[in-house]
């Protein structure tokens, strides 16, 4: 789950959030074990339980009323073991709650179905596997010029390219705005950021380096220089990305490419993450699926998410036209009517991970947060439109 990177006890999730206060490591509290402590028990990360707990999946015996932190019982051990058996075997989280509270018919329904789906994925699999094992080189080492540098994942980069260039604006709005053409790469506080938005979307990938010295630094890289950049680091063992601010460099398996930087002023996109007002309802769904609603209505001016008995219908700009249903688990107060741009929902839905996304939604008019419970270092913000104009609202 994750990338392996979350090691901490208990922050309580989301971008900018507050870490741990002293005494909040404590091993157990009253014979409960705090969530860094039944992670570890479990063989779970702690973001891939707050995930769980959101989604009503594995709840804590016990939430600490001032500090948020999440507690769990010994007994809860058994169901957190299913738990990561049935997302190891790559179970979506609607059929896996069917299974953990389902009739043992329904459990067992849902996964024959999956097994099928999963036989006629492996042949695919196999053969891109392969492909990918035949190009990997290794190697990497440190340049000796100067500036700050981070040291990655080559594998991990281009993930990350990938998925955040795909928020970079097109040619359109580049013409007056060059910058939503780019993706921001911060070397800050031990940790290797890459951002970018087309202002109705924004996407955040944090990466945690195994090693980086200097001071913070950021530059603007070409969405198109990066791509290609990425396609160049997945063949890669590692990295070391190294910038002064104003030039770059990537060196990895005994090559080295230079970055071009791009000038510009990038949007605060931190100011736009901490403003995010509180989630009033949280969706979970099938990426897939929701993927695959999205494309079946052509080129209507909006899709509409509405809620409804822990479904999720999905039709083309409010008609019922040809309406999806889908199952999901839904929490929050009322129900939720919400309209996006198909094409900008399903760029963030491809840029995912995982078989499941979760849609943290405030109001119908905010932006609207789009993560998984495999990946907690990706954020993705889309804004919703007018149902009936496909317009920004």
């Amino acid at each position: 789950m994750d990338d392996g990177t979350d090691q901490s006890d208990e922050p309580t999730g989301g971008a900018g959030a507050p870490r741990g206060v002293a005494g909040a490591r404590t091993q157990s509290t009253g014979g409960l074990l705090n969530i860094g402590a039944f992670a570890r028990r479990v063989g779970l990360t702690p973001s891939a339980l707050r995930f769980y707990d959101d989604c009503g999946v594995l709840r804590p015996a016990r939430v600490d009323a001032v500090t948020g932190y999440r507690f769990y019982a010994e007994d809860q051990r058994e169901r957190a073991l299913l738990v990561r058996r049935l997302r190891e075997a790559g179970l979506p989280l609607v059929d896996t709650a069917v299974v953990l509270d389902g009739d043992r018919e329904s459990a067992r329904a849902v996964l024959e179905d999956h097994v099928e789906r999963v036989q006629g994925m492996a042949a695919a699999a196999r053969a891109a596997a392969r492909d990918i094992l035949r190009d990997l080189g290794s190697g990497g080492g440190d340049d000796d010029h100067g500036g700050s540098w981070a040291r990655v994942d080559g594998a991990v980069l281009a993930s990350a390219v990938r998925q955040t260039a795909a928020a970079c604006a097109g040619p359109a709005s580049r013409a007056d705005h060059p910058e939503l053409g780019c993706v921001l790469i911060e070397l800050a506080d031990h940790e290797v950021r890459l951002v970018a938005t087309d202002r109705y979307q924004l996407s955040l990938r944090v990466l945690r380096p195994t090693a980086a010295e200097g001071e913070p630094v950021r530059i603007l890289v070409d969405a198109d220089e990066l791509r290609a950049l990425g396609e160049w680091a997945l063949r890669r063992e590692e990295l070391v990305l190294r910038t002064d601010g104003r030039t770059a460099r990537v060196t990895g398996g005994g090559e080295s490419r230079d970055v071009p930087v791009t000038a510009g002023r990038f949007p605060d996109y931190r100011m736009v993450l901490d403003s995010l007002p509180p989630t009033e309802h949280r969706v979970v769904v099938d990426r897939a699926a929701l993927r695959e609603a999205v494309t079946r209505f052509g080129e209507c001016r909006a899709v509409v998410l509405r809620t409804a008995e822990q479904h999720i219908e999905v039709s083309p700009t409010g008609s019922g036209a040809g309406r999806v249903m889908l199952r999901a688990v839904c929490s929050g107060g009322g129900l939720l009517r919400i309209a996006f741009d198909p094409g900008v929902l399903y760029a963030a839905l491809s840029a995912g991970v995982g078989p499941d996304v979760l849609l943290d939604v405030a109001t119908a008019v905010q932006p609207v947060l789009v993560r998984s419970a495999d990946q907690g270092s990706f954020t993705t913000l889309v804004m919703p439109v007018r149902a009936d104009t496909g317009t920004a609202v």
